[in-house]
């Protein structure tokens, strides 16, 4: 399968519905842990179950998503690899399918994410979450780069979705 790497944002004035309410998609989950020294910092953020809820409270359908939680060096050689900007960003989507099933990695740079935490006073959980809902967005198709409209849409729907799993508004200052 060709890999298209997503950046940060992305709305998609056509973009997927979300599921009925009270029906969550089923979701295969890999979660990985790239070999870093602050790790169990990470881990301890990212309890396999918890990924598992905010990623299916994203996803309109079923769904295969690996996660995988890497260094400054690993994640800007595939931003530089995939979207010819180099340096590290907080989270890649590797989209593969949308339909039957969504199928995607989802790549998050833990230095990238925990300097983001700190400087917008969020706990690292939380932004986490934000990024892990957003990253889930872009796999299916969602694009806020396209167009300001598209990035107010897609950006009040992380807001809704976080809202429902407990979390404050990601974009509020």
């Amino acid at each position: 399968m060709t890999r298209k790497a997503s950046g940060k944002r992305s709305g998609k004035s056509d973009s997927p519905a979300l599921p009925a309410a009270g029906k969550l998609s089923q979701l295969t989950l890999s979660l990985q842990f790239g070999t870093r020294d602050d790790a169990a910092t990470h881990r301890a953020a990212l309890p396999r179950h918890k990924v598992a809820r905010w990623i299916r409270h994203a996803l309109q359908r079923d769904g295969e998503i690996t996660v995988r939680i890497v260094d400054a060096e690993e994640g800007r050689a595939l931003n530089r690899d995939y979207r010819h900007k180099d340096y590290a960003t907080n989270v890649l989507t590797f989209d593969y399918a949308q339909a039957p099933l969504v199928i995607a990695d989802l790549v998050l740079c833990a230095p990238v994410v925990s300097r983001e935490a700190r400087e917008n006073e969020k706990t690292l959980q939380a932004h986490y979450a934000h990024l892990l809902v957003h990253g889930v967005l872009h796999a299916q198709g969602w694009d806020h780069e396209t167009s300001e409209r598209e990035a107010q849409a897609m950006e009040a729907l992380e807001t809704q979705i976080l809202a429902g799993l407990g979390f404050d508004d990601p974009y509020r200052n």
